[in-house]
């Protein structure tokens, strides 16, 4: 039996946005306004869910996201405000239905997502732990048996039998956290609410999250902008960016990613006319600065509408000056060496030779071509990278050697 308790198969949430009121600037406008109002109405509710118009007024929050995860893995998202986290996790919780996609998720979940997220303001602290108990599908005497370890790892037990609408936010939080982790759901989603408790307080939590996956099994998803927790509790962490999915590994690599220390720009975009053949939604450089100096780890994720076989161009000027300094190739003048592509996304890894470059800021461009028939899409400028202390023996004479010259070696990482 395989040991992946969550997996996430092109994952996608689009929302429509930007519906406005129309004003009215003097009294007879606004007469009409109010006699048109229940068309207009009718019309609106109407076109929700119609999205055939992708227009300014559909954003995407998240787009083919696909990942796994292990049980007793505790996996960090992270990213940007507006990277889809929060929407992701939404969709983990069941809060919210995805547009398209498909999700496995094996066992119970508990989730703490928001203050007070599943808690009824008119119950008790002591009412909420059975009714979400209840909800997990406990006993009451299962519930019974951790009520006083919930109830001390929280804090509350003074107010633990008020009204839960009379605590304040970090109260909630306490109360909140101590029973989702308490009340033994297989898998743990929280996000970066913990930020409202106080320091003592977020130190137990982080505690109690890296206990409750090591000596129980449990798996636990953590959002957090607080770096230094994420690299103290999370082995491994999943990057967003603009609702792409980037990255999935190691956290100490996930967070130079995010850091921007390995590439000075992270090349990602929405994808929302559907009519192409391959497009290239997600390009960056994963290795670190010092290595740039050598080589150039590139990742290119390309969507595609078609199982195809493309070539791939890679384009290198100066920052400065615009000056082309090189072109290297996978498949152009090779048909062995070309990228074959599957429905959906198609992710690959290259090493870019960079030892004969001299010293400078330079500009990348992707080609996605049929050979010498035609451009299925072109990435113009779309990273930078630069390099530091070049490694050739004739570093005062590279630069004019390369302008419009040199022939950059490309490798496939399969």
């Amino acid at each position: 039996m395989s040991d992946t308790i969550i997996k996430v198969e092109n994952l996608s949430k689009r929302y429509r946005i930007g519906l406005k009121e129309k004003k009215a600037d003097t009294f007879a406008q606004q007469l009409i306004n109010t006699l048109k109002a229940p068309i207009e109405n009718f019309r609106r509710i109407k076109s929700l869910g119609k999205f055939e118009d992708e227009s300014d007024s559909v954003h995407w929050a998240l787009k083919d996201v696909s990942f796994e995860v292990k049980q007793g893995e505790v996996l960090g998202i992270i990213g940007k405000n507006g990277a889809g986290k929060s929407t992701l996790l939404k969709i983990l919780s069941k809060i919210t239905e995805p547009t398209s996609g498909r999700i496995e998720m094996h066992g119970r979940v508990a989730a703490l997502l928001e203050v007070g997220t599943g808690f009824h303001p008119e119950l008790t602290g002591r009412e909420n732990i059975y009714m979400n108990g209840t909800i997990l599908g406990m006993t009451k005497k299962e519930i019974d048996r951790k009520l006083e370890e919930i109830i001390d790892f929280s804090g509350v037990e003074k107010y633990i039998d008020t009204p839960v609408k009379f605590y304040s936010s970090g109260m909630r939080v306490r109360l909140g956290f101590s029973v989702a982790a308490h009340l033994e759901p297989e898998i743990l989603i929280i996000d970066e609410v913990l930020s409202v408790g106080d320091y003592e307080f977020q130190q137990r939590c982080l505690g109690k999250m890296g206990e409750v996956s090591k000596y129980e099994g449990r798996t636990v998803l953590f959002v957090s902008h607080n770096m230094s927790a994420v690299k103290e509790l999370c082995p491994n962490s999943l990057i967003l960016n603009n609702g792409n999915f980037l990255k999935i590994g190691k956290t100490s690599e996930v967070l130079k990613l995010y850091s921007g220390k390995t590439s000075e720009k992270i090349f990602s975009r929405i994808i929302e006319n559907q009519n192409y053949d391959v497009i290239v939604n997600m390009a960056y450089i994963e290795n670190s600065k010092e290595d740039l100096d050598s080589f150039v780890t590139l990742f290119i994720q390309l969507s595609s509408n078609l199982e195809i076989s493309v070539a791939l161009d890679i384009r290198l000027k100066t920052s400065d000056l615009q000056m082309p300094v090189g072109f290297g190739s996978m498949g152009t003048f090779d048909q062995i060496d070309q990228l074959k592509l599957i429905k959906g996304q198609n992710n690959f890894e290259f090493n870019i030779d960079t030892k004969t470059l001299a010293i400078g800021e330079y500009l990348l461009s992707i080609d996605i071509t049929k050979p010498f028939v035609k451009y299925y899409d072109r990435c113009e400028d779309c990273i930078s990278f630069e390099i530091l202390k070049p490694t050739s023996k004739h570093k005062d004479l590279l630069l004019s050697w390369n302008y419009g010259a040199n022939a950059i070696n490309i490798t496939s990482n399969v």
